[in-house]
């Protein structure tokens, strides 16, 4: 197949590349060949298993690295919501409606199109910690002063591990893992999910956070309020204080999370345009770790590391 003919999409933060064919997306993908093709082919079987939308596989090519599947358009829930200043709200609630969808998956297993089974992992509090390292293996060797570096990266470690101890939530809930805006699709009104080859079995409150602190919409603080009690209208046997606990934690690490990302594909992918997304970052952080006392210790050391000028 001769992709220099076809029109190249805007990629995402993975190492695929997408393109365009008629009606038909190629997404090709010569790292991570198994995560990008694989197992993204293996969460959307459980997705549309489950009659969520997801991308839907058309023909392999496994051994060339690449995979046709559903094109679902250009139009993103992102673009919607911008474009929407006044109907934000009603626009969510249909989003919750989906994310209940999505929380409601039991499947775990599922046969690949190469005929292995591929079972969906465990959140677990070891990936948590890896994850929120890569602020600390990332972002500090860029900006603190070599001889400060070591220090604050023993501080923040243990600082993380004590947040995800305080997790009360177990994972046993489908999470997608990237739930923000756009990664919903809109075609013929309805949503349809992609980006999905991360999902998980985790805590129910992390793609809540994905949805409301998302790093590429800036949303005011009384709809991020009026997104959350709508979940929780939704959900009426679940534990608020538990919740809220969990949501605010999850927020903060996986904003910490997606500072070393875009830190990462800065210096490693030469993926500069993610930069601009840092300081929205870390204002999400400081909202939540506001006059909150279990992220003091956290609130303290990055004060005292991360000046105004830094994070901006």
């Amino acid at each position: 197949m001769n992709l220099s003919k076809l029109k190249s999409l805007s990629g995402d933060a993975s190492f695929r590349k997408f393109y365009r064919d008629k009606n038909i997306i190629i997404v090709l993908s010569k790292k991570d060949t198994k995560k990008n093709l694989l197992i993204y082919d293996a969460i959307n079987k459980i997705l549309i298993k489950n009659k969520i939308k997801a991308p839907k596989l058309i023909r392999q090519n496994y051994r060339s690295k690449y995979i046709q599947i559903e094109d679902f358009g250009n139009i993103t829930a992102y673009q919607e919501l911008k474009k929407n200043n006044k109907k934000k709200l009603p626009y969510y609630k249909k989003i919750i409606k989906l994310l209940n969808s999505l929380q409601k998956i039991k499947t775990k297993k599922i046969k690949t199109f190469l005929g292995s089974s591929y079972i969906v992992p465990k959140y677990s509090k070891k990936i948590l910690l890896n994850e929120a390292k890569l602020f600390i293996d990332w972002y500090i060797p860029k900006k603190i002063k070599k001889k400060n570096q070591n220090l604050l990266k023993k501080k923040l470690f243990f600082i993380f591990k004590k947040l995800i101890n305080k997790i009360r939530f177990s994972n046993k809930t489908f999470v997608h893992r990237d739930f923000h805006v756009s990664n919903l699709m809109i075609k013929n009104k309805k949503f349809c999910i992609i980006d999905n080859q991360d999902a998980v079995f985790g805590n129910i409150a992390y793609d809540l956070a994905s949805l409301i602190d998302d790093v590429r919409l800036k949303t005011s603080t009384n709809l991020k309020k009026s997104i959350f009690k709508e979940y929780i209208k939704t959900n009426k046997k679940i534990n608020v204080v538990n919740f809220e606990n969990d949501f605010d934690i999850l927020s903060v690490l996986r904003n910490l999370k997606i500072i070393g990302i875009f830190t990462r594909l800065s210096i490693r992918d030469k993926k500069n345009h993610y930069l601009k997304l840092i300081p929205h970052a870390w204002k999400l952080i400081e909202q939540r770790i506001e006059n909150n006392n279990k992220f003091i210790d956290l609130k303290n050391t990055l004060d005292y590391y991360f000046s105004k000028k830094v994070r901006n």
